[in-house]
Protein backbone atom coordinates (compact mmCIF):
# COMPACT_ATOMS: atom_id res chain seq x y z
CA UNK A 1 0.00 0.00 0.00
CA UNK A 2 2.62 2.61 0.70
CA UNK A 3 4.79 1.48 -2.07
CA UNK A 4 1.62 2.22 -4.18
CA UNK A 5 1.25 5.87 -2.86
CA UNK A 6 5.37 6.61 -3.10
CA UNK A 7 4.59 5.48 -7.07
CA UNK A 8 1.34 8.13 -7.11
CA UNK A 9 3.50 10.75 -5.70
CA UNK A 10 6.58 9.72 -8.10
CA UNK A 11 4.90 10.57 -11.03
CA UNK A 12 5.11 14.15 -10.01
CA UNK A 13 8.93 14.66 -10.86
CA UNK A 14 8.19 14.21 -14.42
CA UNK A 15 9.43 17.56 -16.32
CA UNK A 16 6.58 17.76 -18.57
CA UNK A 17 4.46 18.74 -15.15
CA UNK A 18 6.60 22.04 -15.24
CA UNK A 19 5.56 23.04 -18.80
CA UNK A 20 1.82 22.05 -18.12
CA UNK A 21 1.90 24.19 -14.75
CA UNK A 22 3.43 27.16 -16.78
CA UNK A 23 0.17 26.99 -19.46
CA UNK A 24 -1.61 26.09 -16.58
CA UNK A 25 -1.32 29.86 -14.69
CA UNK A 26 -1.87 31.22 -18.70
CA UNK A 27 -5.12 29.79 -18.44
CA UNK A 28 -5.77 31.03 -15.54
CA UNK A 29 -5.10 34.52 -15.34
CA UNK A 30 -7.89 36.18 -17.92
CA UNK A 31 -10.53 34.59 -16.02
CA UNK A 32 -9.67 37.55 -13.41
CA UNK A 33 -9.73 40.18 -15.98
CA UNK A 34 -13.15 39.55 -17.13
CA UNK A 35 -14.36 37.78 -13.37
CA UNK A 36 -13.18 38.50 -10.04
CA UNK A 37 -11.52 41.64 -11.03
CA UNK A 38 -13.92 43.08 -13.04
CA UNK A 39 -16.65 42.61 -10.89
CA UNK A 40 -15.05 44.08 -7.64
CA UNK A 41 -14.08 46.67 -10.50
CA UNK A 42 -17.87 47.40 -11.47
CA UNK A 43 -19.47 47.27 -7.96
CA UNK A 44 -16.79 50.17 -6.69
CA UNK A 45 -18.45 51.78 -9.82
CA UNK A 46 -21.88 51.41 -8.67
CA UNK A 47 -23.09 49.09 -11.36
CA UNK A 48 -25.93 47.20 -10.53
CA UNK A 49 -25.46 43.26 -9.18
CA UNK A 50 -27.56 42.69 -12.76
CA UNK A 51 -25.97 44.40 -14.86
CA UNK A 52 -22.34 42.83 -13.55
CA UNK A 53 -24.19 38.99 -13.90
CA UNK A 54 -25.55 40.27 -17.25
CA UNK A 55 -21.78 41.49 -18.43
CA UNK A 56 -20.08 38.53 -17.25
CA UNK A 57 -22.04 36.87 -20.08
CA UNK A 58 -18.71 38.20 -22.09
CA UNK A 59 -17.39 34.87 -21.41
CA UNK A 60 -20.13 32.67 -23.38
CA UNK A 61 -17.38 32.27 -26.22
CA UNK A 62 -15.72 29.81 -23.18
CA UNK A 63 -19.20 27.75 -24.26
CA UNK A 64 -18.49 27.95 -28.11
CA UNK A 65 -15.30 27.52 -28.92
CA UNK A 66 -15.13 24.10 -29.98
CA UNK A 67 -16.98 26.02 -33.34
CA UNK A 68 -13.30 27.14 -34.14
CA UNK A 69 -11.39 24.59 -32.35
CA UNK A 70 -10.74 22.69 -35.49
CA UNK A 71 -8.93 25.17 -36.85
CA UNK A 72 -6.66 25.81 -33.86
CA UNK A 73 -5.71 21.82 -34.60
CA UNK A 74 -5.52 22.18 -38.73
CA UNK A 75 -3.98 25.92 -39.29
CA UNK A 76 -0.36 26.70 -39.02
CA UNK A 77 -0.01 30.40 -38.03
CA UNK A 78 2.43 32.49 -40.31
CA UNK A 79 5.45 33.79 -38.93
CA UNK A 80 5.32 31.70 -35.31
CA UNK A 81 5.61 28.64 -37.24
CA UNK A 82 8.67 27.10 -35.59
CA UNK A 83 7.19 27.85 -31.89
CA UNK A 84 4.79 24.73 -33.37
CA UNK A 85 1.33 23.89 -33.35
CA UNK A 86 0.39 25.06 -29.55
CA UNK A 87 2.57 27.31 -28.43
CA UNK A 88 1.89 29.44 -31.56
CA UNK A 89 -1.52 29.90 -31.10
CA UNK A 90 -0.68 30.69 -27.62
CA UNK A 91 1.17 33.48 -28.13
CA UNK A 92 -0.88 34.83 -30.42
CA UNK A 93 -4.12 34.47 -28.18
CA UNK A 94 -1.71 36.00 -25.36
CA UNK A 95 -0.70 39.00 -27.40
CA UNK A 96 -4.00 39.97 -28.38
CA UNK A 97 -5.10 39.79 -24.72
CA UNK A 98 -2.41 42.20 -23.78
CA UNK A 99 -4.25 45.10 -26.56
CA UNK A 100 -7.70 44.34 -24.99
CA UNK A 101 -5.94 44.54 -21.34
CA UNK A 102 -4.39 47.83 -22.62
CA UNK A 103 -7.52 49.40 -23.83
CA UNK A 104 -9.82 47.98 -21.00
CA UNK A 105 -7.29 50.37 -18.86
CA UNK A 106 -8.39 53.46 -20.46
CA UNK A 107 -12.41 53.05 -19.80
CA UNK A 108 -14.42 54.41 -17.10
CA UNK A 109 -17.04 51.74 -16.71
CA UNK A 110 -19.06 53.92 -14.86
CA UNK A 111 -20.00 56.13 -18.02
CA UNK A 112 -18.83 53.52 -20.51
CA UNK A 113 -20.31 50.13 -19.65
CA UNK A 114 -20.67 49.17 -23.39
CA UNK A 115 -17.08 50.03 -24.41
CA UNK A 116 -15.78 48.13 -21.41
CA UNK A 117 -17.94 45.13 -22.03
CA UNK A 118 -16.10 45.04 -25.53
CA UNK A 119 -12.91 45.37 -24.41
CA UNK A 120 -13.75 42.24 -21.95
CA UNK A 121 -15.19 40.02 -24.56
CA UNK A 122 -12.04 40.50 -26.63
CA UNK A 123 -10.24 39.43 -23.65
CA UNK A 124 -12.76 36.43 -23.08
CA UNK A 125 -12.79 35.75 -26.85
CA UNK A 126 -8.61 35.53 -26.97
CA UNK A 127 -8.53 33.78 -23.80
CA UNK A 128 -11.36 31.08 -25.00
CA UNK A 129 -9.19 30.06 -27.92
CA UNK A 130 -5.87 30.17 -26.05
CA UNK A 131 -7.19 27.63 -23.66
CA UNK A 132 -8.24 25.22 -26.56
CA UNK A 133 -4.14 25.44 -27.40
CA UNK A 134 -3.49 25.42 -24.25
CA UNK A 135 -5.61 21.77 -23.26
CA UNK A 136 -4.31 20.22 -26.12
CA UNK A 137 -1.01 21.30 -25.13
CA UNK A 138 -1.20 19.41 -21.88
CA UNK A 139 -3.22 16.36 -23.52
CA UNK A 140 -0.82 15.81 -25.92
CA UNK A 141 2.31 15.51 -23.49
CA UNK A 142 1.37 12.17 -22.65
CA UNK A 143 0.90 9.05 -24.67
CA UNK A 144 -2.55 7.05 -24.34
CA UNK A 145 -1.13 4.10 -22.27
CA UNK A 146 -0.07 6.88 -19.56
CA UNK A 147 -3.48 6.89 -18.24
CA UNK A 148 -1.76 7.08 -14.72
CA UNK A 149 -0.02 10.72 -15.70
CA UNK A 150 -3.47 12.26 -16.03
CA UNK A 151 -4.55 12.67 -12.65
CA UNK A 152 -1.53 14.07 -12.20
CA UNK A 153 -0.99 16.47 -14.91
CA UNK A 154 -4.68 17.61 -14.13
CA UNK A 155 -3.74 18.36 -10.81
CA UNK A 156 -0.32 20.51 -11.80
CA UNK A 157 -2.95 21.97 -14.68
CA UNK A 158 -5.47 23.08 -12.09
CA UNK A 159 -2.84 24.38 -9.47
CA UNK A 160 -0.85 26.26 -12.65
CA UNK A 161 -4.74 27.80 -13.49
CA UNK A 162 -5.54 28.71 -9.72
CA UNK A 163 -1.67 30.29 -9.75
CA UNK A 164 -2.27 32.52 -12.81
CA UNK A 165 -5.71 33.20 -11.28
CA UNK A 166 -5.44 33.88 -7.39
CA UNK A 167 -1.68 35.40 -7.34
CA UNK A 168 -2.31 38.37 -9.38
CA UNK A 169 -5.90 38.80 -8.39
CA UNK A 170 -4.43 39.01 -4.66
CA UNK A 171 -2.25 42.03 -6.09
CA UNK A 172 -4.93 43.25 -7.79
CA UNK A 173 -7.49 43.37 -4.71
CA UNK A 174 -4.59 44.32 -2.22
CA UNK A 175 -3.73 47.81 -4.21
CA UNK A 176 -7.35 48.57 -5.90
CA UNK A 177 -7.71 51.66 -3.11
CA UNK A 178 -4.53 52.49 -3.39
CA UNK A 179 -3.95 52.73 -7.17
CA UNK A 180 -7.54 52.49 -8.65
CA UNK A 181 -8.71 50.19 -11.18
CA UNK A 182 -7.38 51.19 -14.31
CA UNK A 183 -3.79 51.23 -12.89
CA UNK A 184 -4.72 47.96 -11.64
CA UNK A 185 -5.70 46.65 -15.24
CA UNK A 186 -2.35 48.43 -16.61
CA UNK A 187 -0.18 46.53 -13.92
CA UNK A 188 -2.19 43.00 -15.55
CA UNK A 189 -0.87 43.70 -19.06
CA UNK A 190 2.15 43.69 -16.82
CA UNK A 191 1.44 40.05 -16.17
CA UNK A 192 0.41 39.45 -19.50
CA UNK A 193 4.07 39.73 -20.76
CA UNK A 194 5.44 37.72 -17.86
CA UNK A 195 3.09 34.68 -19.31
CA UNK A 196 4.02 35.49 -23.26
CA UNK A 197 8.04 35.03 -21.75
CA UNK A 198 6.74 31.10 -20.46
CA UNK A 199 4.98 30.14 -23.41
CA UNK A 200 8.77 30.68 -25.06
CA UNK A 201 10.61 28.51 -22.54
CA UNK A 202 7.93 26.11 -22.68
CA UNK A 203 8.42 22.46 -24.84
CA UNK A 204 6.06 21.83 -28.04
CA UNK A 205 4.78 18.10 -27.38
CA UNK A 206 5.80 15.80 -29.95
CA UNK A 207 2.73 13.41 -30.73
CA UNK A 208 1.51 11.85 -33.96
CA UNK A 209 -0.67 14.10 -34.50
CA UNK A 210 0.07 14.63 -38.33
CA UNK A 211 0.36 11.43 -39.23
CA UNK A 212 -3.31 10.70 -37.61
CA UNK A 213 -4.95 13.73 -39.40
CA UNK A 214 -3.17 12.64 -42.55
CA UNK A 215 -4.50 9.08 -42.54
CA UNK A 216 -8.15 10.71 -41.73
CA UNK A 217 -7.38 12.85 -45.00
CA UNK A 218 -6.95 10.03 -46.97
CA UNK A 219 -9.82 8.21 -45.99
CA UNK A 220 -12.17 11.22 -47.08
CA UNK A 221 -10.05 11.74 -50.37
CA UNK A 222 -11.04 8.24 -51.18
CA UNK A 223 -14.69 8.68 -50.30
CA UNK A 224 -15.11 12.53 -51.91
CA UNK A 225 -13.41 11.66 -55.37
CA UNK A 226 -10.35 13.57 -54.00
CA UNK A 227 -11.71 16.98 -53.61
CA UNK A 228 -9.16 18.90 -51.88
CA UNK A 229 -10.66 21.61 -50.21
CA UNK A 230 -13.29 19.81 -49.52
CA UNK A 231 -11.66 16.74 -47.78
CA UNK A 232 -10.01 19.91 -45.66
CA UNK A 233 -13.07 20.80 -44.54
CA UNK A 234 -14.33 17.29 -43.75
CA UNK A 235 -11.20 16.36 -41.93
CA UNK A 236 -11.19 19.71 -40.35
CA UNK A 237 -14.52 20.79 -39.12
CA UNK A 238 -16.69 17.10 -39.26
CA UNK A 239 -14.21 14.08 -38.34
CA UNK A 240 -13.42 15.57 -34.80
CA UNK A 241 -16.74 15.32 -33.55
CA UNK A 242 -17.83 12.12 -36.02
CA UNK A 243 -15.17 10.23 -34.32
CA UNK A 244 -16.06 11.17 -30.64
CA UNK A 245 -19.61 10.05 -31.65
CA UNK A 246 -18.63 6.92 -33.52
CA UNK A 247 -16.31 5.63 -30.41
CA UNK A 248 -18.73 6.35 -27.77
CA UNK A 249 -21.85 5.78 -29.78
CA UNK A 250 -24.53 8.01 -30.04
CA UNK A 251 -26.84 7.40 -26.83
CA UNK A 252 -23.65 6.79 -24.80
CA UNK A 253 -22.24 10.73 -25.89
CA UNK A 254 -25.14 12.29 -25.82
CA UNK A 255 -25.15 10.79 -22.00
CA UNK A 256 -21.69 12.33 -21.48
CA UNK A 257 -22.60 15.59 -22.77
CA UNK A 258 -25.65 15.83 -20.60
CA UNK A 259 -23.88 15.19 -17.65
CA UNK A 260 -20.91 17.51 -18.04
CA UNK A 261 -23.34 20.14 -18.96
CA UNK A 262 -24.77 19.72 -15.20
CA UNK A 263 -22.11 18.65 -13.53
CA UNK A 264 -20.43 22.19 -11.98
CA UNK A 265 -23.96 24.58 -12.53
CA UNK A 266 -24.36 25.12 -8.94
CA UNK A 267 -21.21 26.17 -8.69
CA UNK A 268 -21.05 28.37 -11.97
CA UNK A 269 -24.07 30.20 -10.29
CA UNK A 270 -22.04 31.31 -7.03
CA UNK A 271 -19.04 31.94 -8.58
CA UNK A 272 -20.32 34.58 -10.73
CA UNK A 273 -21.73 36.57 -7.67
CA UNK A 274 -19.43 35.46 -5.41
CA UNK A 275 -17.05 39.31 -5.38
CA UNK A 276 -20.67 40.87 -5.42
CA UNK A 277 -21.92 38.71 -2.46
CA UNK A 278 -18.26 39.83 -0.17
CA UNK A 279 -18.23 43.35 -0.67
CA UNK A 280 -22.22 43.87 -0.01
CA UNK A 281 -22.40 41.24 2.99
CA UNK A 282 -19.44 43.88 4.23
CA UNK A 283 -16.04 42.91 3.23
CA UNK A 284 -13.11 45.29 2.18
CA UNK A 285 -11.21 44.76 -1.20
CA UNK A 286 -7.79 43.59 0.80
CA UNK A 287 -10.21 41.25 2.75
CA UNK A 288 -11.09 39.47 -0.71
CA UNK A 289 -7.77 39.32 -1.86
CA UNK A 290 -5.78 37.92 1.61
CA UNK A 291 -8.68 35.35 1.68
CA UNK A 292 -10.34 34.49 -1.32
CA UNK A 293 -6.77 34.98 -3.76
CA UNK A 294 -4.38 34.45 -1.25
CA UNK A 295 -5.34 31.55 1.32
CA UNK A 296 -7.84 29.71 -1.27
CA UNK A 297 -4.71 29.15 -3.24
CA UNK A 298 -3.21 27.69 -0.33
CA UNK A 299 -5.83 25.63 0.17
CA UNK A 300 -6.60 24.47 -3.19
CA UNK A 301 -3.00 23.46 -4.05
CA UNK A 302 -3.00 21.14 -0.98
CA UNK A 303 -6.35 19.92 -1.91
CA UNK A 304 -5.53 19.40 -5.46
CA UNK A 305 -2.47 17.11 -5.06
CA UNK A 306 -4.54 15.30 -2.28
CA UNK A 307 -7.71 15.39 -5.25
CA UNK A 308 -4.81 13.69 -7.53
CA UNK A 309 -3.82 11.19 -5.47
CA UNK A 310 -7.03 9.70 -4.60
CA UNK A 311 -8.25 9.99 -8.36
CA UNK A 312 -5.17 7.85 -9.25
CA UNK A 313 -5.98 5.30 -6.43
CA UNK A 314 -9.80 5.18 -6.38
CA UNK A 315 -10.86 6.16 -9.89
CA UNK A 316 -12.14 9.53 -11.50
CA UNK A 317 -16.00 8.31 -10.79
CA UNK A 318 -15.20 8.50 -6.94
CA UNK A 319 -13.82 11.52 -7.21
CA UNK A 320 -16.15 13.29 -8.97
CA UNK A 321 -18.99 11.66 -6.47
CA UNK A 322 -16.93 13.15 -3.11
CA UNK A 323 -15.94 16.31 -5.35
CA UNK A 324 -19.96 16.90 -6.39
CA UNK A 325 -21.25 15.96 -3.44
CA UNK A 326 -18.71 18.43 -1.18
CA UNK A 327 -19.81 21.00 -4.10
CA UNK A 328 -23.73 21.16 -2.52
CA UNK A 329 -21.97 21.55 0.71
CA UNK A 330 -19.74 24.79 0.27
CA UNK A 331 -22.88 26.53 -1.30
CA UNK A 332 -24.92 26.10 1.88
CA UNK A 333 -21.93 27.40 3.92
CA UNK A 334 -21.61 30.43 1.65
CA UNK A 335 -25.87 30.64 2.67
CA UNK A 336 -24.61 30.56 6.47
CA UNK A 337 -22.43 33.48 6.33
CA UNK A 338 -25.08 35.32 4.41
CA UNK A 339 -27.00 35.11 7.45
CA UNK A 340 -23.81 35.76 9.92
CA UNK A 341 -22.64 38.53 7.94
CA UNK A 342 -18.99 39.24 7.67
CA UNK A 343 -17.41 36.79 9.80
CA UNK A 344 -13.97 36.05 9.22
CA UNK A 345 -13.42 32.96 10.94
CA UNK A 346 -16.47 31.46 9.45
CA UNK A 347 -15.35 32.84 5.52
CA UNK A 348 -12.37 30.75 6.45
CA UNK A 349 -14.28 27.45 7.19
CA UNK A 350 -16.32 28.05 4.35
CA UNK A 351 -13.42 28.82 1.83
CA UNK A 352 -11.61 25.68 3.37
CA UNK A 353 -14.96 23.62 2.27
CA UNK A 354 -14.85 25.66 -1.14
CA UNK A 355 -11.54 24.99 -2.18
CA UNK A 356 -11.50 21.35 -1.10
CA UNK A 357 -14.83 20.88 -4.15
CA UNK A 358 -12.56 23.05 -6.14
CA UNK A 359 -9.84 20.24 -5.97
CA UNK A 360 -11.58 16.89 -5.81
CA UNK A 361 -14.12 17.91 -8.55
CA UNK A 362 -11.96 19.69 -11.13
CA UNK A 363 -9.10 17.04 -11.00
CA UNK A 364 -11.87 14.23 -11.48
CA UNK A 365 -13.53 16.21 -14.04
CA UNK A 366 -10.57 17.40 -16.03
CA UNK A 367 -8.81 13.60 -16.09
CA UNK A 368 -12.42 12.43 -17.29
CA UNK A 369 -12.44 14.70 -19.87
CA UNK A 370 -9.03 13.76 -21.16
CA UNK A 371 -9.73 10.14 -20.91
CA UNK A 372 -12.97 10.87 -23.49
CA UNK A 373 -10.37 12.79 -25.60
CA UNK A 374 -8.62 11.24 -29.14
CA UNK A 375 -5.32 11.98 -30.17
CA UNK A 376 -5.39 12.98 -33.62
CA UNK A 377 -7.81 15.87 -32.66
CA UNK A 378 -7.16 16.82 -29.10
CA UNK A 379 -7.44 20.31 -29.24
CA UNK A 380 -11.66 19.75 -31.13
CA UNK A 381 -12.93 17.18 -29.24
CA UNK A 382 -12.13 18.42 -25.45
CA UNK A 383 -12.99 22.12 -26.53
CA UNK A 384 -16.38 20.51 -27.00
CA UNK A 385 -16.58 18.54 -24.27
CA UNK A 386 -15.24 21.28 -22.27
CA UNK A 387 -17.64 24.09 -23.85
CA UNK A 388 -20.33 22.02 -22.00
CA UNK A 389 -19.26 22.38 -18.92
CA UNK A 390 -18.69 26.16 -19.91
CA UNK A 391 -22.09 26.49 -20.93
CA UNK A 392 -23.62 26.45 -17.82
CA UNK A 393 -20.56 28.47 -16.33
CA UNK A 394 -20.81 31.51 -18.72
CA UNK A 395 -23.97 31.72 -19.88
CA UNK A 396 -26.95 30.91 -17.90
CA UNK A 397 -24.55 31.69 -14.88
CA UNK A 398 -25.20 35.26 -16.41
CA UNK A 399 -28.76 35.75 -14.99
CA UNK A 400 -27.31 34.88 -11.68
CA UNK A 401 -27.43 38.41 -10.47
CA UNK A 402 -31.13 38.40 -11.80
CA UNK A 403 -31.22 35.31 -9.74
CA UNK A 404 -30.68 36.81 -6.39
CA UNK A 405 -32.99 39.69 -7.12
CA UNK A 406 -35.70 37.47 -7.89
CA UNK A 407 -35.10 35.18 -4.76
CA UNK A 408 -34.84 38.50 -2.54
CA UNK A 409 -31.88 37.16 -0.41
CA UNK A 410 -28.56 36.06 -0.75
CA UNK A 411 -29.78 32.69 1.69
CA UNK A 412 -32.49 31.46 -0.75
CA UNK A 413 -29.72 31.83 -3.69
CA UNK A 414 -27.41 29.70 -2.24
CA UNK A 415 -29.43 27.00 -1.12
CA UNK A 416 -30.74 26.91 -4.90
CA UNK A 417 -27.41 26.64 -5.75
CA UNK A 418 -26.61 23.51 -3.41
CA UNK A 419 -29.57 22.09 -5.04
CA UNK A 420 -28.58 22.65 -8.85
CA UNK A 421 -25.97 20.14 -8.15
CA UNK A 422 -28.12 17.52 -7.01
CA UNK A 423 -29.45 16.21 -10.79
CA UNK A 424 -25.81 15.70 -12.13
CA UNK A 425 -24.96 13.77 -8.42
CA UNK A 426 -28.25 11.27 -9.01
CA UNK A 427 -26.84 10.65 -13.00
CA UNK A 428 -23.42 10.14 -11.47
CA UNK A 429 -24.38 7.18 -9.34
CA UNK A 430 -27.28 5.20 -11.13
CA UNK A 431 -24.25 5.19 -14.16
CA UNK A 432 -21.75 5.10 -12.18
CA UNK A 433 -20.51 1.53 -13.59
CA UNK A 434 -21.20 2.69 -17.12
CA UNK A 435 -19.28 5.87 -16.44
CA UNK A 436 -16.47 3.46 -15.76
CA UNK A 437 -16.19 1.13 -18.31
CA UNK A 438 -16.47 4.09 -20.58
CA UNK A 439 -13.35 5.65 -19.14
CA UNK A 440 -11.57 2.35 -19.32
CA UNK A 441 -12.78 2.10 -23.05
CA UNK A 442 -11.63 5.21 -24.32
CA UNK A 443 -8.31 4.78 -22.62
CA UNK A 444 -7.66 1.48 -24.03
CA UNK A 445 -8.84 2.66 -27.99
CA UNK A 446 -6.53 6.20 -27.64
Amino acid sequence: MLHAWKDTFARYRDIRLLWIFLMGCSSGFPFLLTGSVLSGWLTDAGIARAEIGLLGSVATVYAINFLWAPLVDRVHLPLLGRLGQRRSWILATQSMMLVFTLLLATVNPASHLLMAGLFAFGIAASSATQDIAVDAFRIDQFAPHEKASLPPAAAIAIIGWWTGYSWPGYLAFTQADQLGWNNIYLLMAGVIILLMLFTLLVREPVTARDQLQAQAERQYQQELNNGRWLTWFAVTVIEPFAEFFRKNGIKVALMLMLFIFLFKIGEAFLGRMSVVFYKEIGFSNEQIGEYTKLFGWFITVSFTLLGSAFNTRFGVVKGLLLGGSAMAASNLMFAIIAAAGPVEWLLLLTLVVDNFTTAFSTVAFVSFLTLLTGRAFSATQYALLASLGNLSRTTLAGLSGYTVDWLGSWERFFIVTALMVLPSLCMLWLLRDRFNGISQANNQDG
